[in-house]
């Protein structure tokens, strides 16, 4: 099971007002919430028993004992492996090396927690859909679509036929030609890219296998697809959607790249091997 403050912090932006508040609230006091009765959090919130009670069942718990225990786990672990704590906003006397630290510690925790919640069976899925397809496309904007570049390059040296549409027109005209053969790939970190959740839209009613990649299990990109693969990067100040987002994306996308190649080793074997001898000419000689 995903850790409870990650699992939280993915459905957040779907959550009603009074559930929102206790979201915030876990979110901010972890420790003190497991440590406090449902009646004190309810209090604290401002809300009935019966809401907190909801809310942890939104959650997929059977209640309120279970988030307590939930919490107490994940900080116990916490508490184990000890990590600087990133922080919260940078101000402009910071030094370079404080900045560098939290960055890193930032960007690690984002990658363990996307490690701890990603569904291994929905990425099995995800492999065989890519092995299998006729075609894949990927379509992603802004700072994902460098994420999903990799991975297109990467798959298309290995002799998987796909394409990667960061133009929302273009998207659109290769999505209406999918069929229940090929393989639509959105990813976007927030799940509500228009130019990516559309596209994806309209090949899924074209019959092709749809996968999403985002931080947002809840999202419209989610919606749209058969298979969800959930990152857990955390946003803060001057990098929403930045950088831990990506590493996070890229942790993801690499096993479906290692999957791949693992079921198609002996083809891949060869075209890698060929790849790498057709480039090694354009490499300059060590000095």
């Amino acid at each position: 099971m995903s850790p409870i403050l990650a699992r939280i912090r993915g459905v957040e932006p779907t959550l009603t007002a009074t559930h929102r508040r206790i979201a915030e609230t876990i979110l901010a006091e972890p420790a003190a919430v497991a440590a406090s009765t449902i009646g004190e959090l309810a209090e604290r919130c401002g809300t009935s028993l019966t809401t907190v009670t909801r809310f942890c069942r939104e959650l997929g718990l059977a209640g309120y004992p279970e988030l307590r225990l939930a919490l107490a786990a994940e900080l116990g672990r916490n508490d184990a492996t000890p990590r600087e704590q990133s922080l919260i906003a940078f101000s402009p006397e910071d030094p370079a090396s404080l900045v560098l630290r939290s960055l890193l510690a930032s960007d690690m925790r984002a990658m363990e927690e996307t490690a701890a919640q990603l569904d291994i069976e929905a990425v099995d899925q995800a492999v065989s859909a890519l092995v299998n397809a006729r075609f894949i496309d990927f379509f992603a904007v802004a700072g994902s679509a460098g994420v999903a570049m990799d991975l297109h390059l990467r798959l298309h040296a290995v002799g998987r036929p796909c394409g990667l549409w960061t133009d929302v027109h273009n998207a659109l005209c290769s999505a209406n030609a999918r069929g229940g053969e090929d393989v639509a790939v959105g990813i976007s970190h927030s799940g509500t890219t228009a130019e990516v959740v559309e596209p994806l839209t309209i090949a899924r009613e074209r019959g092709a296998t749809t996968i999403a990649v985002t931080n947002f299990p809840r999202s419209p990109l989610a919606e749209a697809a058969d298979i969800v693969l959930t990152t857990a990067a955390q946003d803060t100040p001057f990098r929403a959607g930045g950088v831990a987002a990506r590493h996070a994306q890229m942790l993801v996308l690499d096993c479906l790249y290692i999957g791949v190649v693992q079921r198609t080793h002996e083809t891949s074997d060869k075209l890698l091997t060929a790849a790498t001898e057709a480039v090694a000419k354009h490499r300059l000689p060590a000095r």
